[in-house]
């Protein structure tokens, strides 16, 4: 095994060739270590542990092997030069922060198995262009997504049950989004500053919508707020500039 904390701070490492001996590799392991531009993880180890990679901001490519189930939190953070990377098909689940700061990240394929995403997990992710969120989840969680700028159209599977705070917010070139009849609350600031946004359609079991959840989406022309729909924060549609139409039915 590889202790945490092994080579934090190795700030001249370019390249790190693992022997497949190793079944895990700790927490901290490479954090920081600016000059890491590529890794190969051996076969059997199953979890790549918090900040593991975090603010190696030269790393370009990392292959997984397929025994990983778990990514755990702040893994991969400020990986700004990493442009694609392959998850296992094992994999089920990507903890807080995981991703978060991949700039560089254009595309990413989350496999079916996963049940569980943390957290800002690709918060600030301004490349990712499109991304497949899996059926198993139940729940988009607060940050998720947020400023994905690059991020034009997102289908959430049926069987969510709540798009958490800000999970989509600042996702400026998000043009439409498919929100299933399963989703029941729609949390603050859940697509705020949207700007691209110009469709979106409010399902029949939807009960709240959240304060700001919608506000500065200032490409949205109309919307239609259900009868289901009991509450609605404060500021919820504020500074949608071009709406001309909103119908509450209820």
């Amino acid at each position: 095994q590889i202790g945490q904390f092994a080579f934090q701070d190795c700030e001249k490492v370019e390249k790190a060739a693992l022997p497949s001996t190793v079944s895990s590799i700790g927490q901290h392991a490479f954090y920081n270590c600016g000059s890491l531009q590529e890794m190969q993880i051996p076969e059997g180890v199953v979890q790549i542990d918090s900040r593991l990679f975090s603010g190696c901001t030269n790393l370009k490519s990392v292959k997984l092997p397929d025994s990983i189930t778990s990514i755990s939190y702040d893994a991969f953070r400020y990986c700004s030069n990493l442009t694609e990377l392959v998850l296992p098909a094992k994999l089920k689940e990507i903890g807080s922060n995981a991703f978060s700061g991949c700039k560089s990240l254009t595309k990413l394929d989350i496999p079916k198995t996963v049940t569980s995403i943390g957290s800002g997990a690709f918060s600030g992710c301004s490349a990712l262009t499109s991304v497949n969120i899996p059926k198993g989840l139940v729940r988009i969680n607060s940050d998720t997504f947020s400023n994905c700028s690059g991020l034009i159209e997102v289908v959430i599977p049926n069987g969510v049950l709540s798009i958490e705070p800000s999970a989509f917010s600042g996702c400026s070139g998000l043009e439409s989004v498919s929100i299933p009849d399963s989703v029941t609350s729609i949390g603050w600031d859940a697509f705020r500053d949207c700007s691209g946004l110009t469709n979106v359609t409010i399902p029949n079991s939807v009960t709240s919508i959240g304060s700001s959840a919608f506000e500065n989406c200032t490409s949205l022309t109309s919307i239609k707020i259900p009868d289901s729909v009991t509450s609605i924060g404060a500021g919820a549609f504020s500074g949608c500039t071009v709406l001309t139409g909103a119908t509450i039915l209820g």
